[in-house]
C-alpha cells in the first residue's frame, strides 16, 4: 500500500477518537534550536525492503529526563528543565517495519526540517533534534515531505488514551499489568498489540504495533519486547 493511502486510511479509522486524546500541556516556542543534519553513523546500513506495518513508539518523559546530566542542556532543555511545564507521554517516533527484522531506515537524504513543522510538533516531541533524526532515519522511508510525515505521526498519537500513571508509579507493576493499563482505556487494543520497553527494570516506552494500513495490530515475535511477567517500575512525574 502506498504512503498517502496507508495515511488516508488511518485518517478514516481513527477520526472519531482523536477528540478524546490527552494533549501534552505545552506551548510551543517561537522559535526552535536549528538541528544539525542526521545521517547514518558508520557501519549502520541503508536499508529500505517493502513497509508491512509500523510501530508507533511512546516514551514515558520523566525517565528519559532522569538519565539527562544536564537538564538545561540545548537538546533536552525543552522537554526537561521544567519551564515549558511538565512532560508525561510523548511521541518517540512513528516507524516503518518490515515482515522481518530489518527495518527500513535512511531511505533518502534529508534536508533540514523546516521551523514552521518542528514548532508545530515540539509538544509531541519536544526535541528539535530528535524530530530531524526521526525523519531522517525513519520518515524518509515513507513519505518525501516532512510535514507530512509528521502529520500522520501527530493523528496517530492522538488517539491514543493514557492510563493513570500516578496510579501505575505508585506500587510495582510488570510489563502484563503497563499493557493492561493500556488496554483498560483504549477500546479495540487488545495487550498482543502493545509491546512494553524498559532501562535497568525502569519503564522507558510503549509501542503500538500497526498493520499496513496503520490499524493497531498483533506485535510480531521480534517486535514484542518484555514478557508479562517482567517487573517494571514507573518513575511518577516530578513535583
Amino acid at each position: 500500500m502506498r504512503w498517502r493511502e496507508a495515511v488516508a486510511a488511518a485518517l478514516l479509522a481513527l477520526a472519531p477518537t482523536i477528540a478524546l486524546a490527552q494533549a501534552p500541556a505545552c506551548v510551543a516556542p517561537d522559535r526552535t534550536v536549528i538541528p544539525r543534519l542526521e545521517q547514518p553513523k558508520r557501519g549502520e546500513p541503508v536499508r529500505n525492503p517493502p513497509i508491512a506495518g509500523y510501530l508507533l513508539s511512546l516514551s514515558w518523559s520523566p525517565e528519559h529526563c532522569a538519565g539527562v546530566r544536564n537538564a538545561k542542556d540545548g537538546r533536552d532543555r525543552f522537554q526537561c528543565s521544567g519551564e515549558n511545564g511538565r512532560f508525561g507521554w510523548v511521541l518517540h517516533g512513528l516507524w516503518p517495519e518490515a515482515a522481518n527484522p530489518g527495518y527500513p531506515q535512511w531511505c533518502r537524504p534529508a534536508k533540514i526540517v523546516p521551523q514552521p513543522v518542528l514548532r508545530r510538533h515540539m509538544c509531541m516531541t519536544p526535541s528539535a533534534q530528535l524530530l530531524q533524526h526521526e525523519w531522517a532515519k525513519h520518515g524518509t522511508c515513507m513519505s518525501p515531505d516532512p510535514a507530512s510525515y509528521f502529520r500522520a505521526a501527530e493523528i496517530l498519537f492522538r488517539t491514543v488514551r493514557f492510563p493513570d500513571m500516578k496510579a501505575l508509579a505508585a506500587k510495582p507493576q510488570t510489563a502484563g499489568t503497563i499493557r493492561q493499563a493500556f488496554v483498560a482505556r483504549n477500546p479495540g487494543i487488545r495487550r498482543e498489540m502493545l509491546a512494553v520497553s524498559a532501562r535497568d527494570g525502569w519503564l522507558t516506552e510503549v509501542r503500538y504495533c500497526l498493520g499496513p494500513r496503520m490499524k493497531p495490530q498483533r506485535c510480531l515475535p521480534f517486535q514484542r519486547g518484555l514478557d508479562d511477567k517482567r517487573a517494571v517500575k514507573v518513575r511518577p512525574m516530578p513535583r
